[in-house]
């Protein structure tokens, strides 16, 4: 009666997450005594933190910088794309242990589809961190015909591509990048997959050629604040529709919750939660 399912997250710089907002409302509304616990902890305490909430019962957590890599040695399984992509941001408990999941790319599907058919299109993802693998490896697995990477590290940019080739249907091709970006004419989905020109830096902008972007291509950015970034605006500005970070952020939100509960959340209400915590930040 008095011992509620707990779930968490594992980060550092964990007072900026806003998961704990999105996370408790979505609880609260479907009526389920769950709470989520929002940690920092620290690269060499990984393994503590992991071992502790084994110890306490935790039904699950997410990770999320620097963790997403280092907490694969401590689990006991990966879902597919946790595995290509090797990074995971979700862990569920099973009956075998912890088991990991990437649900990153599935939040960006879950928002882009709302807009755009991936089917058998061309889709531009710049850079090739952890967001950018996790939304490459699925949206080839959803369907398009062609992925390219663009990344000022052309090496992580060639391993990401060739981890697409490898393990999808889809062709990874990585594009060359050296002052401003040019989209190939028939890319029809742009995703900027880095941090640049989250808050406090708004100012900072992707190096893109604007001109380039075809007509009624749909351009997306991760970055959830400002939910308007400089990016989506200057996409906007050449009539390109626009996904901003925060649908993405509520939508692996969600896929979390359902991993772990079995309940598939009122997205609406988590984003309600969600912009009410940003405008306080």
């Amino acid at each position: 009666m008095f011992l509620s399912p707990i779930v968490g997250s594992f980060s550092t710089g964990a007072d900026a997450n806003p998961t704990v907002a999105m996370m408790e409302a979505a609880f609260a509304h479907e009526q389920l005594e769950w709470r989520y616990v929002n940690c920092e902890v620290a690269e060499n305490d990984l393994g503590a933190a992991v071992a502790g909430a084994r110890a306490m019962g935790w039904r699950g957590f997410n990770c999320s910088i620097p963790h997403k890599q280092a907490v694969i040695p401590l689990l006991d399984g990966l879902a597919e794309t946790a595995r290509i992509a090797h990074a995971v941001n979700c862990v569920v408990r099973t009956d075998t242990g912890w088991f990991g999941h990437n649900t990153d790319g599935l939040g960006f599907l879950e928002s882009a589809r709302q807009v755009i058919d991936l089917t058998g299109l061309e889709v531009l993802v710049i850079g090739s961190g952890g967001a950018a693998h996790a939304i490459a490896i699925e949206v080839a697995r959803a369907g398009a015909r062609r992925v390219h990477i663009a990344s000022r590290n052309s090496g992580t940019a060639t391993a990401l591509a060739r981890l697409v080739t490898t393990n999808t249907g889809a062709d990874g091709l990585v594009l060359d990048w050296t002052e401003q970006l040019f989209v190939p004419p028939a890319v029809r989905l742009v995703v900027n997959a880095t941090p640049v020109g989250m808050s406090p830096h708004d100012d900072q902008a992707v190096g893109i050629d604007w001109e380039s972007i075809p007509s009624g291509a749909v351009v997306a950015d991760v970055v959830p604040l400002p939910a308007n970034t400089r990016f989506l605006r200057a996409a906007g500005s050449v009539g390109a529709v626009t996904i901003d970070g925060r649908g993405m952020l509520v939508d692996q939100a969600a896929e979390n919750i359902r991993l772990w509960t079995g309940v598939r959340p009122d997205t609406s209400v988590m984003r309600a939660a969600l912009d009410d915590a940003l405008a306080l930040a």
